[in-house]
């Protein structure tokens, strides 16, 4: 016998945009003013807290959450206005939601082999960067193709894929797509007169983060469209490039690096 049960999220078209671990997230931001309690409220780690930050405000319209600099005043973290109107519909979503699933008890016709064949056709991706765009162009090859990818703050992603890989993704101009870049895939320069690269994807922006670790750093960097991505460099790097909260960066990404994933 198998109880029903149901996950309720908030869809951004067709992007998934929050569960209920972030939307908790988010009340906890609104509550505490603080990235930190929050993220110890909800039991995740600072860095997991960020990366979930990031993640809602790349996918979202427009920013969710805040962050102010330090100063007389003191920093902070708090909701937008859009943020709290979001949490607030949440909460009345799962309201309505719990009702629904309390007039039906039990999924008797379900058999566990369709159980298991369900849960192999969800995946998660370990991929940082997570980015919500509409395929503007796409240029046939022979064997590899390369498809452009407009971001709602205007930054274009350019990704080599597989011919084979564009036909089973569906892809065609006008369609949406999420950007998939690890992080350890992006690197960092100091944009300089001049400079020229062979990589495809080059995004200006300012660093808004740094983590240091023993070894290795991580970078948050917001690009000139609003977007935030996240690079994993040495420390040593951090040091030799002179980064710090306010840096200017060139965020570099070789097109071949660049995943692109469908919710068709």
């Amino acid at each position: 016998m198998f109880k029903l049960k149901g996950i309720l999220s908030l869809q951004l078209g067709d992007q998934a945009l929050a569960g209920a671990d972030r939307i908790a997230l988010l009340a906890k931001i609104e509550q505490t003013g603080s990235i930190t309690a929050a993220a110890r409220a909800c039991g995740m780690s600072y860095k997991g807290a960020w990366d979930a930050i990031d993640a809602i405000n790349n996918l979202a319209d427009e920013p969710l959450v805040m962050r102010a600099a330090g100063g007389k005043g003191g920093g902070g973290t708090h909701l937008t206005e859009r943020g709290r109107r979001l949490v607030e519909t949440f909460a009345a979503l799962e309201e309505v939601h719990r009702r629904f699933l309390e007039q039906f008890e039990n999924l008797t016709d379900a058999s566990a082999a369709d159980i298991q064949l369900i849960r192999s056709l969800m995946f998660r991706t370990s991929a940082r960067n997570q980015f919500s765009g509409r395929v503007t162009a796409i240029h046939k090859g022979v064997v590899n193709d390369t498809v452009e990818l407009q971001l709602p703050g205007g930054e274009r992603v350019v990704a080599n894929l597989t011919c084979e890989s564009t036909e089973n993704l569906g892809l065609k101009v006008g369609s949406e797509a999420i950007a998939l870049i690890k992080a350890s895939s992006v690197l960092l320069a100091l944009p300089e007169e001049g400079m020229r690269l062979s990589a495809r994807n080059q995004f200006p922006g300012a660093v808004v983060q740094v983590i240091e670790g023993p070894v290795n750093a991580d970078v948050r960097v917001r690009l000139s469209g609003g977007n935030v991505m996240a690079a994993v460099v040495t420390t040593e790097s951090v040091s030799q490039l002179g980064l710090k909260e306010g840096t200017p960066v060139l965020a570099v990404v070789k097109a071949s690096s660049v995943m692109l994933g469908t919710t068709r």
